[in-house]
């Protein structure tokens, strides 16, 4: 059996100088690695850990995470991986329910000190780096000392995942499972010994945590990231680290590109492959991206926690065949998947009759810690019944139809949510959607389906609704829709359908969405625009918009300076740079805009910022209503008066006096805008 802590150390003394794990400035070969491994379990030893106890740990993604998580295995202790954002009350609730012997955090823990045995996390590493240091220890010995030789079905770790119930279940991995959790992903996506692969991805997830053991067993370097925030680290890491492979979830893809821009192409398609998982790529996001990045290998893994990655699919192979691009995918040669009916029989399947996805093969789980009642109605009779319905072609290619009890039954027909989805997902002014059941209000059809929208400028309800009756049978069409700002997403960006019901069940406040507030959710800031030009009775209602805006003590001293020609926009721009560098402003987003409004204010109006601002935000939602985009610019506030800025300004009749406290750029978008999440922990209401 192979272990991948005994791999390590073989790697220390075949490759000790080869790079294995790269985290911004901190760099760690295969030896260094063993050796910080070895200083861990020295002092993981020294506290008292012994062999089966469990140790929760904050999945930081950062080295110590990797350090930690082999060290606990050294001592032949059983690992449980800690969200790294986890409240310290789920926290505690994995410690107690796991009845671990400590807790390896730097997160506050003080309300729960007397209950968990909290050790700091930084500090048990930095003693693992000074350890391992010191010249008079004989690391050889000691990183030798720390090979194990399990039993194939002992217990590796816990895998604490929520499930529908929102309760966190823990998923027990013996060392065989481990095992052959990675050695397949090594096969599903042939990674190799040379990889340099980019992990943006919380480290107490499946997908990231397989991903990781396969390239560090194979040898080959992984370079940690927090997150997919903000694509600009994605592209430096990429660039600077000469990364090879990226792991991502679907969601990151809109992301990355969104921010990226150019660079997503000139950046990304360099790489030898992309792997989404934790959720499937569209079939617009299959189209796009193959076509976008025609030389990189992309991939899209359907796994679960229970089973690693077990159904791979090269989205590369089937982009162009119009019959399997939205598969799952097929199983690789050790995992047998069979398609079940409610009986538990095996069943031939089609679109029209899917059934319920069992696995059998040895990456399968043991079973739920701690609760009997769900691994025996979750593994029968050898097999791993998931909650997926799933129909095979004559390919053994598998498709996915949505979780068992997500699918909609409307008046004796079942209902694909992810089929609507689909579909409706390829209409031009979604941006994106989701689908679920509800209680047929007329009490006819039993469920009827909703659909949830994140709307691009220019939708209309009665032009998606004759798109889909084009599309799809009339039975699936959904019968209410409802646009939101944005659909609610779990911790891996996968769909919650448990929000979504909630938002449904509290639908009288759907009835508050109106086409004011219906712009305000969907604006977007617009960086790149078309050629096409604002007519002049749109853009001087855009306008219209501004100087109507509140001002305060009614003074409305501003002045809008609007160019439209294109030469003084060029001109505008780049001396505008020139003076941001000389006076280090940051200086972004000055794409091709239209036109450029300037707000200024005299500098005497001590309202002049305020009453800017709020002139500033009516026209660019004006500017959306008309499905012109904008961005506000930002590096003229503090260069009236610089040179070469201060002329041209001049030149443009500015009053001297004026502060220009704003630069709202206009024109028809070519590209979406990024979606961002916004924090709801930001109001408190005193009553």
């Amino acid at each position: 059996m192979k272990i991948l802590l005994n791999r390590l150390i073989d790697l220390s003394k075949a490759y000790p100088e080869k790079q294995a794990v790269i985290y911004k400035k901190e760099h760690l070969t295969y030896w260094e690695l063993c050796a910080r491994i070895a200083g861990m379990t020295k002092f993981l030893k020294d506290f008292g850990l012994m062999q089966r106890d469990r140790v929760c740990f904050s999945a930081v993604s950062k080295p110590e995470m990797i350090v930690t998580y082999m060290a606990i295995q050294a001592c032949g202790a059983i690992a449980v991986f800690v969200d790294k954002n986890a409240a310290p009350e789920n926290i505690a609730y994995i410690y107690k329910e796991a009845r671990a012997k400590m807790l390896l955090t730097d997160k506050p823990m003080k309300e729960y000190a007397e209950n968990c045995c909290v050790l700091s996390l930084r500090e048990y590493y930095q003693k693992a780096i000074t350890w391992s240091q010191d010249a008079s220890i004989d690391l050889y010995a000691a990183i030798q000392s720390t090979r194990i030789f399990p039993k194939e079905d002992e217990i590796s770790e816990l895998l604490f995942t929520t499930g529908t119930t929102g309760k966190p279940k823990g998923v027990i991995l013996s060392y065989k499972s481990v095992c052959n959790i990675f050695l397949n992903t090594i096969e599903g996506i042939g990674i190799t010994k040379e990889e340099r692969l980019l992990l943006p991805l919380p480290l107490n997830h499946s997908f990231a945590l397989r991903v990781l053991r396969a390239v560090l067993y194979q040898g080959a370097t992984v370079i940690l990231q927090n997150g997919f925030t903000f694509a600009k680290e994605v592209e430096n890491n990429v660039v600077n680290f000469e990364c090879t492979a990226l792991a991502a979830v679907p969601t990151s893809y809109e992301i990355m590109k969104s921010q990226m821009q150019d660079a997503f192409v000139n950046v990304l398609g360099k790489m030898r492959f992309i792997e989404f998982s934790a959720g499937s790529l569209s079939i617009r996001q299959r189209k796009e991206i193959t076509t976008l990045l025609p030389e990189v290998q992309i991939y899209n893994t359907w796994g679960s926690s229970e089973s690693g990655g077990a159904i791979f699919c090269n989205v590369s192979e089937v982009a162009n065949d119009s019959m399997k691009i939205g598969t799952l995918g097929k199983a690789l040669p050790y995992v047998q998947v069979k398609v079940i009916d409610e009986e538990g029989n095996a069943i031939k399947s089609d679109a029209a009759h899917p059934g319920r996805m069992a696995l059998k093969g040895d990456m399968q789980m043991i079973g739920y810690w701690n609760s009997p009642e769900q691994t025996e109605t979750t593994l029968v009779n050898g097999w791993l019944l998931t909650g997926d319905m799933v129909y095979m072609d004559e390919d053994n290619y598998i498709y996915m139809m949505g979780r068992a009890d997500d699918i909609i039954k409307v008046g004796g027909e079942n209902v694909s949510p992810i089929e609507v989805e689909e579909i409706s997902g390829q209409y031009e002014y979604i941006r994106e959607c989701a689908c679920i059941g509800v209680e047929d209000p007329d009490r006819i059809l039993g469920q009827i389906p909703v659909l949830f929208i994140d709307v691009k400028n220019g939708y209309a309800e009665k032009n998606l609704i004759k798109y889909l009756s084009e599309n799809m049978e009339k039975y699936k069409v959904p019968k209410r829709f409802v646009v939101v700002d944005a659909i609610p997403r779990n911790k891996m960006q996968k769909i919650d359908r448990n929000k979504l019901r909630e938002i449904w069940d509290n639908r009288e406040c759907l009835d508050l969405m109106n086409p004011v507030m219906q712009v305000i959710l969907s604006r977007r800031s617009i960086r790149k625009f078309s050629e096409q030009k604002i007519p002049q009775p749109i853009l001087e209602m855009i306008l219209k918009a501004g100087y109507y805006a509140p001002s305060g003590h009614n003074m409305q001293s501003w002045k809008f300076t609007v160019i439209t020609g294109q030469e003084e926009i060029w001109l505008l721009k780049e001396n505008t740079k020139m003076a941001a560098e000389s006076k280090k402003v940051y200086f972004y987003g000055w794409e091709n805009p239209n036109v450029l409004i300037l707000i200024s204010n005299d500098e005497r109006n001590q309202d002049g910022c305020q009453d800017a601002s709020c002139a500033a935000e009516n026209i660019m939602l004006a500017a959306w209503s008309y499905g012109v985009g904008s961005v506000w610019l930002n590096p003229l506030m503090t260069l009236r008066h610089v040179e070469p800025v201060k002329k041209v300004l001049d030149d443009f009749e500015l009053p001297e006096n004026h502060i220009v406290w704003a630069v709202v750029a206009l024109g028809y978008p070519i590209t979406d805008g990024m979606v961002l999440k916004k924090k709801e922990n930001v109001v408190k209401y005193i009553v």
